[in-house]
């Protein structure tokens, strides 16, 4: 067995010990929302969907039979989150709509502003961005769903603000270093050390999304060609 090998039995040991470790703490706690979130988001994670649903869902009920709000509020995020997973975005905006819960707005709000990017809606995705960036202002993930809408937008010089509040305390993100160097590119500013760190940082991230460099050059000689023969 190649050490390769050996390290993934290991993870995979490990996993089972967690979700055998989740399901006896529902069992053992069968009134705390947080055990069933636990397990639901870990199963997400490994991609059993349908385990993973039928256990929210199976929550939701013990907890609405409860009037438990604040559970319902918990469960329904982790159920949004499964629906946004699986690319179900209608189902998980409603889920995302209903939770009241102080603690899981900015989250949620963050959520919505993801969900309507996937929905290529990037209007509506910068106006909950910005509600989720009022409650929770110097959060990476939100000012990447801000910028990433904003830059879909042609929103250039407002998305570049957003990645470089990102990159003053998280340079090490692929994605905010990339989507940074295609506005340097746009606003006709220095974007080669951008691209090359989001190489270096994440080269399967890089060459994923090295067909929108190409994009952009060809968007942008054409504007020039279009300029000069005016």
């Amino acid at each position: 067995m190649t050490e390769q090998q050996t390290n993934r039995e290991e993870q995979k040991k490990q996993t089972e010990r967690l979700v055998h470790k989740l399901i006896t703490a529902i069992d053992e706690y069968p009134d705390k929302a947080n055990n069933y979130y636990d397990l639901g988001s870990l199963l997400t994670r490994l991609q059993d969907y349908a385990q993973a649903e039928e256990l929210f869902m199976k929550a939701l009920g013990i907890f609405e039979a409860k009037g438990d709000q604040e559970a319902q509020n918990l469960l329904n995020y982790g159920l949004g989150n499964l629906y946004y997973e699986v690319g179900k975005v209608d189902q998980a905006i409603k889920l995302y709509n209903k939770i009241d819960d102080k603690k899981l707005k900015a989250d949620s709000y963050l959520m919505l502003a993801q969900s309507y990017s996937k929905k290529k809606q990037y209007k509506q995705a910068v106006a909950y961005g910005l509600t989720a960036h009022e409650l929770r202002p110097e959060d990476p993930e939100i000012d990447q769903a801000l910028g990433d809408a904003l830059l879909a937008l042609g929103e250039f010089n407002q998305a570049a603000s957003y990645y470089d509040a990102i990159l003053k305390h998280h340079p090490g993100r692929a994605d905010t270093q990339f989507n940074r160097g295609l506005v340097a590119m746009v606003l006709g500013e220095p974007y080669k050390d951008y691209l090359n760190q989001a190489r270096q940082l994440d080269l399967d991230y890089y060459t994923k999304s090295e067909k929108r460099i190409a994009e952009i050059e060809k968007t942008l000689q054409a504007t020039q060609k279009s300029q000069n023969d005016k």
